[in-house]
């Protein structure tokens, strides 16, 4: 699978934009001292992360999928090990919440 530049690249300038942006909206004056901007970066780092953490799994798991299926056509009999390669790149995501329920 060949992997657009100009894609990749918009999506980094949305996510900047969005984290940008995130930070402009939780500015806070002196005297308010009721949101903290730190664990707000935090937490949309956390987002980014896992959002990015989704969108690896989602393309791994589609040539593993194609793949496996073709495998269970031919021999039904290796149904398990279609399931297991299908299943890893899920772990990822898992890792993925993991970092984010931790904050």
């Amino acid at each position: 699978m060949k992997i657009n530049v100009k894609n990749m690249l918009r999506l980094l300038l949305v996510l900047m934009s969005v984290s940008l942006i995130a930070g402009i909206a939780t500015a806070q004056d002196d005297g308010d001292a009721s949101v903290n901007d730190k664990d707000t970066m935090a937490k949309l780092g956390a987002g980014i992360a896992l959002a990015g953490c989704g969108i690896g799994t989602g393309l791994g798991q589609g040539p593993i999928g194609a793949a496996a299926v073709g495998m269970i056509a031919e021999d039904p009999n290796r149904f398990g090990h279609a399931l297991l390669f299908t299943v890893l790149p899920e772990t990822v995501v898992l890792f993925g919440f993991l970092a984010m329920f931790l904050l």
